[in-house]
């Protein structure tokens, strides 16, 4: 009789989600979040939707940074090249959304990949100054460009529009994004099971041992820093089309920064990390407001002090991240996860 799990093949050693439970599990998530917005209110579900985009965003950083070792600070500066393109595209050009959001992951994973070459000779602290500067280049370009994209004043959007049928609520809008996010989750859970995603991790883990192996470094990370920003431009061209405006103050660094905190506290190399920190880095200023605001209501005199706590309660939490937990939320989870599978008899 068999007992555990017997993998006599690769292909069974490298699937996903082989035990039964765990595929119940997993459709039992999805069927929650299905049916979430029917029992929620439009804020909560409009919180629910940020996070998401968030998380798509999220996952293409934590593809480049997480799994393949490339530092980016200019993830901000890439979710404005996605959302741009996709807000000319409709409005100037008059393509519809559906065509739109695709080329606008297609022309950021472009843009992503002309900023690649510098990481072909360029590691760690000198990588993350020169994502830096395409940060800097971009929103330049972004800000100036005025007879193309507004210039400070941006370019006002619409939702998009399906056989009739408009996606201006929020209901609507959440099933959109979650749709996509589900795509990007598989896929990139599956990215990491073929002969890239496992190129992409020996790079990250020894890049001359790679190139000893015969893995084409120039190759795989201009790949990487596609795959990333195709992500990151879908990512920007839903939050463009929901927030139904882009400017360039959307993309400052300081969203980057935003990004850089979700994978860290979510947990670099992990695709479910990425979405537990996106959800995590998204609604941690919803309850810090919300915190400051009962707070102000009893001590109306520490309303001022508060209210700038909130910035430095952020960097803490990051900090206190990577000091207890560098692994983030997702190897919490896993510990919570092993505690419970030996519980009660744990030693």
């Amino acid at each position: 009789m068999e007992c555990g799990e017997f993998h006599v093949n690769y292909k069974q050693d490298m699937a996903i989600w082989t035990i039964p439970r765990v595929r119940m599990r997993i459709f039992a998530i999805v069927a929650l979040f299905t049916i979430f917005p029917i029992f929620a209110s439009d804020y909560i579900v409009g919180l629910a939707t940020l996070c998401g985009i968030g998380a798509i965003g999220a996952i293409g950083l934590n593809i480049l940074t997480g799994f393949t070792g490339q530092i980016s600070i200019g993830v901000g500066a890439f979710l404005g090249v996605g959302g741009y393109t996709s807000a000319i595209l409709t409005t100037k050009v008059g393509m519809s959304f559906w065509l739109a959001m695709p080329l606008a992951g297609i022309i950021t994973a472009l843009v992503g990949a002309v900023f690649a070459f510098p990481a072909l000779r360029l590691k760690g602290l000198y990588l993350a100054i020169a994502t830096l500067a395409a940060q800097v280049i971009i929103l330049f370009v972004i800000s100036r460009w005025d007879s193309l994209t507004g210039g400070t004043a941006g370019i006002v959007m619409s939702r998009p529009e399906l056989a009739g049928f408009s996606f201006s609520s929020e209901t609507s809008y959440y099933y959109l994004m979650f749709v996509i996010l589900v795509a990007t989750t598989v896929f990139t859970l599956n990215l990491f099971r073929s002969r890239v995603g496992r190129a992409f991790i020996a790079v990250r883990d020894r890049d001359v041992a790679a190139e000893v192996m015969g893995i084409d470094l120039f190759k795989y990370k201009v790949i990487a820093f596609s795959v990333s920003s195709f992500f990151v431009g879908i990512a920007g061209a839903l939050l463009g089309h929901y927030m139904m405006v882009v400017s360039p103050e959307l993309y400052s660094t300081a969203v980057s920064i935003e990004y850089l905190a979700m994978i860290l506290v979510g947990g670099l190399g992990s695709v479910f990390g990425s979405i537990y920190g996106a959800v995590f880095i998204t609604l941690l200023p919803v309850v810090l407001r919300a915190v400051i605001e009962v707070f102000s209501g009893i001590f109306p005199d520490l309303a001022d002090v508060l209210i700038g706590m909130r910035e430095v309660v952020f960097g803490l939490v990051i900090i206190l991240f990577l000091i207890y937990e560098p692994q983030g939320l997702a190897k919490i989870w896993q510990n919570i996860k092993d505690y419970f599978k030996l519980w009660p008899y744990s030693y």
